[in-house]
């Protein structure tokens, strides 16, 4: 069983889970290696269904198959079995690693990269997004939700057939506790949503904007911590990814998919990270958060003084990132 450990000095839960260890890592050299490996079968295309855990759900189009699966991770980092078992141990707060860990297989093709699917394609995997945070909320011991994709090998992925993940915790994360409350103590100072006003700024100047829609719009933080970071939000205000309505996300799946093409042909870039900012699972809608998607080109590597300070050094200005990345053709 895995546990979860927290920091006592800055309140940092850290996860540790000693069966990852186990995990086999698709990659030469055990990751030092920029390729993946080429032996043995791919575990998420058609036909070799039995190397992963039993499905929680798929899409299959009316003539057979299938057009995405859910499974669970063969090597989860946190154990849907059990309780939380909150203890302590003098200073230190343990408890089970207790939550959910899935695998979203977004085609059958073998596609390395989500700008290979069709805007339909897309469209389905961001509904199973959607489905599976409304599933998980129902279990009251999960209370946050974060899904992420990893693409190519500097970005942590093990396999190359493109998936996503979820992973569903016990416990709202320090990170994302510190992003609330910021965002609530702007909304009680200005009673407006910080993010909200993010957008009305960044489009009334346009100088960080990459594309927009009616719904939604892909732009380059005005901080970014990396070259070619970008964040796609919507432009109405929503705090919880998984209230969506489904009418909207034929309209994300374009944001998505064109934004990534961009990114993948303008910086040539093969490993990247996307994750989806959300509020937690089980609170009501807030007026001060702001779900959004962001975006992490995997070009640079963090090294000593980014680990040690929380400073990022980046030396491509964002306004010079999106001028950029507009004038790519998708």
């Amino acid at each position: 069983m895995p546990e979860l450990r927290r920091d006592p000095v800055i309140g940092r839960w850290v996860i540790v889970s000693a069966d990852r260890a186990l995990r086999p890592v698709d990659m030469k050299g055990n990751g030092a290696s920029e390729s993946f490996s080429k032996e043995g079968p791919c575990v998420f295309c058609p036909g070799n269904e039995r190397y992963t855990p039993r499905e929680i759900m798929a899409l299959r189009p009316s003539g057979g198959g299938w057009r995405a699966r859910v499974v669970p991770n063969k090597f989860p980092a946190l154990m849907v079995e059990g309780d939380l078992g909150k203890r302590g141990d003098g200073l230190y707060d343990i408890m089970n690693g207790v939550g959910a860990h899935e695998v979203i297989i977004e085609t059958p093709r073998h596609e390395i990269s989500l700008t290979g699917l069709s805007e339909d394609e897309v469209r389905d995997v961001l509904w199973l997004y959607k489905m599976r945070m409304l599933d998980l909320r129902n279990d009251p011991r999960l209370v946050f939700a974060m899904v992420f994709k990893n693409v190519g090998v500097r970005a942590g992925a093990s396999q190359e057939h493109t998936h996503s993940q979820v992973i569903v915790t016990p416990i709202v994360p320090l990170r994302v506790q510190n992003e609330l409350e910021r965002c609530r103590a702007y909304f009680e100072y200005r009673d407006r949503c910080m993010l909200c006003d993010m957008v009305v700024q960044e489009l009334s100047s346009g100088v960080r904007v990459v594309l927009e829609t009616p719904n939604f719009v892909a732009l380059e933080p005005f901080a970014a911590r990396f070259p070619f970071e970008t964040h796609i939000l919507p432009k109405h205000h929503a705090s919880h990814y998984e209230r969506t309505e489904d009418g909207q996300l034929p309209e994300l799946a374009r944001v998505l998919r064109s934004t990534l093409g961009r990114i993948e042909r303008a910086v040539d870039c093969a490993s990247y990270n996307y994750l989806i900012h959300t509020s937690p699972l089980n609170v009501a809608p807030l007026a001060h958060y702001h779900w959004h998607f962001e975006i992490i080109p995997r070009i640079i590597r963090t090294a000593g003084f980014e680990w040690g300070t929380g400073f990022y050094i980046n030396p491509v200005p964002p306004e010079h990132a999106a001028q950029y990345l507009r004038e790519v053709k998708v």
